[in-house]
């Protein structure tokens, strides 16, 4: 299968690399010209439970390189998706599927608007990726879950054969018939600890030391459980409690989650996809969401004085 993973930072690098050692043709997709010259050059260098290696693997900045794939896996930042896959039009041929693999909320409905619904499936994974160095990345596959499935729910063939080829990757994967519903169950771990912790800025050994934050962490998952419930969503999570404890389970004190990097970097976040999503939601379904609101503006307040700032030193 040639396989292209759209966005490959640390995660997709990690998850392209057991593709590639696999024997799948994977071609790793990055703006970033100093990864990918390094990759091509010397491979790509991942640490992981089996040690150390360079992996064999193609690596390009332009779709055009590429050329049409058999499957796109999305890991851009969800509020690039927009912007990722109309620049990747040289990607899609006429049998091509999208995987989503994404943070959040959102985005499956932005690629659905760009090439059909019926071309693209959703997921979730709990690969892990850090990136080292231009071209070096340390990785956790091993006992790591990756879930994907139909947006309709339907175990279809086509989705089984994906699953296969991840498998046979190393890649531990399960399809779901209920995709949404594994996806507001990731949902929920993100919403628990994302924006709390890149506001406060404190790592999960702090967050997890001070009660009035996971208090607050717990309305803001009871508010977005209310919200799934009414709108018919199937979920595994159904506590606040369970949703807390399993963002930091098997999570070292010193992690910081990806908002929080995404502000220590001077990035916007993915709060849209997240805790915004769960405004959005609620505002369809007509279930209040003030926690999950303040959230956002929190966050927003932060990017903006960001900018402002940016701006400043950059007239």
């Amino acid at each position: 299968m040639k396989i292209c993973i759209l966005g490959a930072g640390a995660l997709g690098c990690a998850i392209g690399a057991a593709l590639s050692e696999a024997g799948h043709e994977t071609w790793l997709l990055n703006r970033g010209r100093a990864h990918v010259e390094a990759i091509n050059q010397h491979g790509l260098q991942v640490q992981d439970e089996r040690g150390q290696r360079q992996v064999r693997v193609h690596a390009a900045t332009c779709a055009d390189e590429v050329g049409v794939a058999d499957l796109v896996v999305v890991l851009v930042k969800s509020f690039h998706t927009a912007e990722a896959i109309a620049g990747a039009t040289a990607l899609l041929g006429p049998q091509t599927l999208l995987l989503s693999l994404q943070n959040g909320l959102g985005h499956e409905d932005i690629l659905a608007q760009a090439v059909g619904r019926e071309r693209v499936l959703a997921g979730k994974t709990y690969v892990g990726g850090v990136l080292l160095a231009p071209g070096a990345i340390r990785a956790g596959v091993a006992g790591k879950q990756t879930y994907i499935g139909e947006l309709d729910g339907q175990r279809s063939a086509r989705v089984q054969a994906i699953a296969e080829v991840f498998n046979g990757a190393g890649l531990a994967t399960t399809v779901s018939d209920n995709i949404l519903g594994t996806m507001w169950d990731k949902l929920l771990v993100n919403v628990a600890t994302g924006a709390l912790s890149a506001i406060t800025r404190l790592s999960y050994g702090q967050l997890y030391s001070e009660p009035l934050l996971a208090s607050t962490a717990k309305a803001a998952v009871a508010e977005a459980i209310a919200v799934a419930e009414r709108a018919g969503i199937r979920l595994n999570l159904t506590s606040p409690e369970a949703a807390w404890q399993l963002a930091a389970e098997g999570l070292p004190a010193s992690f910081r989650t990806s908002m929080l990097q995404s502000l220590e970097k001077g990035s916007i976040t993915e709060i849209d996809f997240i805790n915004g999503s769960v405004v959005r939601w609620g505002q369809r379904h007509g279930v209040a969401t003030p926690v999950n609101a303040t959230l956002v503006a929190c966050i927003k307040g932060i990017e903006r004085a960001m900018a402002d700032q940016q701006n400043k030193d950059n007239p």
